[in-house]
């Protein structure tokens, strides 16, 4: 920890590794505006791995190098950030703090074998973060809290770490606290709670390190006793309980030892107050994350099989074992082509080696499943957009590759002569339809090239070919997410436009007809003629389509009924008010005339379809709408909120439950239209601060209020 070897040096450079004990990889998590990048930027230039800090204002920093990043003044992307720092290469892995960009925090959760989570000490925080550390938790993955901002006027440590131990419960205890300067409100130091030392920064880094005034004893003292307590409760010795309580004074040694596995088991969970700005604190962070953090092999990975679902023995993050690898992230640059981000779980990546690349499980989403043996080209280290060369990639360690013609976000990449595949990760649905047109032919193809490059990269972005509104629609996690894609397909030269998404209607009638059919033409030579008469009755929701033949005394040939019945789908496929499919309905043919010349599959054809549109206007025809089931997930304190909104969406709620996998949140189920939940993934994060998820599936179509059906008709 930062109060055991606080005055170590730090090196830059390009850092490079053969042992996996010697690496941490560390994903940052934290609302919006909460300082993750920012962070990020002080903590490269601290260790020397760039020679200034950059500014999120500016558009300068490592981590927001993507043109939407930069025009939104916040992260929308996974970022990975190498820095050396005591010999031990930590991959600061900053993602979007904004809801929308969830499936890059995700992807960064993957890569990780703990947390940073990143709290304002003049912003507070939202139930978003409380959610991810409640997840995090469940997985026993190890963290810690960095307190940034401490420099902003409102800034409020104490009230800071008070708000994290009542959000994330026991065992969040400050290692310092902040010492403030002469004029009573800035920063200038911290008081070391182990060591009982100051660290004065007043000069920069490094700080200098000296006995604490008078002044800040009392301090120290009380907030030192409850650490230590915390410490010992956590702690492999059982005895040192007892001997504290004798009045046993306990090392610094002991203590720092007992705190570094607690918190690498994931049980414990330092504070450290950190300012990017002044410097305070950067090193004490640093030797959080590197010596308390673990390192990949005190980490569980994730379970593999063969590519055809073979069972194989669990994964062990050893160097010299079979070559087991995970594409975290995908990005097309202009420049480079696809750059593929790896978290290398097992063996070793070498450049020039071939291997084989795996996706399967997400054809729903637009990515069929593919496999491919593929050479891997250079291997490089990744800073931000910067790519830098290194000799290889051992496990346990992140590296990027390029020019790969077929990883995508999720893929396996493992030898040639032993494919497998990862378990996948959780990736949330994209539920906000955007339908986009293109303006030209010649756009029309620079789309199709453009979408392509974006779904292989992002796994919450899903294609939709709509058939039969004939839509492109792009499903999204909300409007920030749908306004960078936008802005990528326009970026990659494409000029298009967005329209307002169409819900997939049905028609059906409401009443029994009967229709008659008849096609009759002469014009030299073979005519056509046929003429058959149906009788058309509603089915029950679901039933589909049923075609009868109750013709007598062969009024029309045997081999001419099929046609009838062929031109009566077609015409239910063309719709008979709005040029929605029809279903739910029986048709029955029941008569008709034929000629022994002109008569024809064709005219038959025309004359069923003929008859089913005379029926129609007498069957009393109606619009329907298709019906969602939806789970809503919320807190419990939203409950009231959405049940109300759910009902003027003209949704029916069937139930609700606690939530079996998270306490304080409710599982709210219900039947909505459709054409209500357009918006919903919008409207429902605004009811519920961003906490609130749901999931939807198609159930049935329901008839259409009229005034609804008088606008869709």
């Amino acid at each position: 920890m930062a109060q055991k070897n606080h005055e170590k040096g730090s090196t830059g450079g390009t850092p490079v590794v053969t042992e996996p004990d010697r690496v941490r990889n560390v994903v940052l998590v934290g609302h919006s505006g909460a300082g993750k990048t920012t962070l990020v930027e002080a903590l490269l230039a601290a260790t020397g791995t760039i020679g200034r800090a950059g500014s999120v204002i500016d558009g300068t920093t490592v981590g927001d190098h993507d043109p939407a990043a930069v025009r939104q003044q916040r992260s929308v992307s996974l970022s990975c950030a190498p820095l050396l720092h005591n010999g031990i290469k930590v991959n600061l892995l900053d993602t979007p703090g904004y809801a929308d960009f969830v499936g890059e925090l995700r992807a960064g959760l993957r890569a990780a074998d703990a947390a940073l989570f990143i709290v304002s000490a003049a912003g507070g925080m939202d139930a978003a973060t409380v959610a991810l550390w409640e997840e995090c938790a469940a997985v026993d993955m190890p963290r810690a809290v960095a307190v940034a901002r401490l420099d902003q006027p409102r800034a409020d440590f104490d009230e800071t770490v008070a708000l994290c131990q009542r959000l994330f419960g026991d065992n969040v205890m400050p290692l310092y606290l902040p010492m403030l300067g002469d004029d009573g409100v800035s920063t200038e130091g911290l008081l070391g709670l182990i060591t009982r030392r100051v660290f004065d920064y007043s000069a920069g880094l490094p700080a200098d390190v000296r006995d604490p005034d008078p002044e800040h004893q009392r301090a120290i003292d009380e907030s030192r006793d409850e650490l230590i307590e915390g410490i010992i409760a956590e702690s492999e010795d059982e005895t040192l309980m007892d001997r504290y309580l004798d009045g046993e004074e306990i090392t610094d040694e002991v203590l720092i030892e007992d705190l570094e596995k607690a918190v690498a088991r994931g049980h414990f969970y330092p504070v450290v107050p950190v300012c990017a700005e002044t410097g305070v604190g950067l090193d004490a962070l640093l030797e959080v994350l590197t010596a308390a953090f673990p390192s990949p092999l005190e980490h569980e990975l994730p379970a593999v099989a063969g590519v055809d679902g073979s069972p194989r023995p669990p994964l062990t993050c050893d160097p010299t074992g079979p070559l087991v690898a995970e594409v975290v992230k995908t990005t097309v640059d202009r420049h480079v082509g696809r750059v593929s981000l790896v978290r290398v779980f097992s063996g070793t990546l070498r450049p020039e080696q071939t291997v084989h690349v795996s996706g399967h499980g997400m054809a729903d989403r637009g990515h069929p499943d593919h496999d491919a043996d593929e050479r891997v080209g250079h291997i490089y280290t990744p800073l931000g957009a910067t790519l830098r060369e290194v000799p290889l990639c051992v496990a346990g360690d992140i590296c990027a590759i390029t020019k790969s013609g077929s990883a995508e976000t999720g893929d396996t990449i493992s030898a040639k002569d032993d494919p497998l595949l990862i378990a996948p990760w959780e990736m949330p649905e994209p539920l906000l339809p955007v339908a986009i047109v293109a303006r030209s032919r010649a756009d029309e193809d620079a789309l199709a090239r453009n979408l392509a490059r974006l779904v292989a990269g992002d796994p919450t972005l899903r294609l939709d070919r709509n058939a039969e509104t004939h839509q492109l629609v792009l499903w999204c996690m909300g409007e920030a997410h749908a306004d960078v894609v936008l802005d990528r397909l326009r970026a990659g030269g494409v000029e298009l436009d967005t329209e307002p998404v169409k819900v997939s209607l049905r028609e059906t009638l409401t009443a029994p007809a009967s229709g008659h059919g008849r096609h009759v033409k002469q014009s030299g030579g073979h005519g056509q003629y046929a003429v058959c008469d149906i009788e058309v009755e509603p089915l029950p929701r679901g039933a589909g389509f049923e075609f009868v033949d109750r013709v007598v005394g062969g009024a029309v040939p045997h081999n001419y009924i099929p046609s009838v019945e062929k031109g009566v789908r077609a015409q239910l496929e063309r719709g008979l008010v709005a040029g929605h499919p029809v279903v739910d309905l029986r048709v029955t043919l029941v008569d008709g005339k034929a000629h022994s010349v002109d008569s024809s599959d064709a005219a038959f054809q025309t004359a069923g379809a003929l008859a089913l549109r005379d029926a129609a206007e007498r069957g009393q025809p109606a619009l329907l709408e298709p019906i969602d089931e939806v789970t809503i997930r919320i807190p419990d304190g939203s409950v009231g909120t959405v049940m109300g909104d759910l009902s003027g969406r003209r949704g029916r709620v069937l139930g609700t439950e606690p939530d079996p996998d998270a306490e304080g949140r409710t599982l709210v189920r219900a039947e909505v239209p459709a054409i209500e939940l357009l918006r919903y993934a919008v409207e429902l994060r605004s009811m519920t601060a961003g906490t609130g998820t749901f999931r939807r599936h198609f159930v049935r179509h329901d008839p259409m209020p009229a005034h609804l059906a008088d606008q869709a008709r």
